[in-house]
């Protein structure tokens, strides 16, 4: 059974993303999988998952995002 595409992007308060970064960091440093809920649908990130920042600048504009990916076939 595949899963549906999607591409969302949710705001959270300031006290939501903290909770969010310190379960994600606290799951990293303990080898365990994560798991998030966004916009209706909860996410299971893996362990073997792979980590970045990207920094992107435009004219009037800067973005950080911090990127999890992992390969749904393994």
């Amino acid at each position: 059974m595949s899963k549906q595409e999607r591409d969302i992007e949710k705001s959270y308060s300031d006290a939501e993303f903290v909770d969010k970064l310190r379960r994600l960091a606290d799951a990293i440093e303990n080898d365990e999988k994560f798991e998030i809920q966004i916009a209706g649908e909860r996410v299971y990130v893996p362990v073997r998952a792979e980590y970045s920042i990207e920094h992107e600048r435009g004219s009037d504009e800067e973005e950080i995002e911090f990127q999890i990916k992992w390969s749904l076939e393994d």
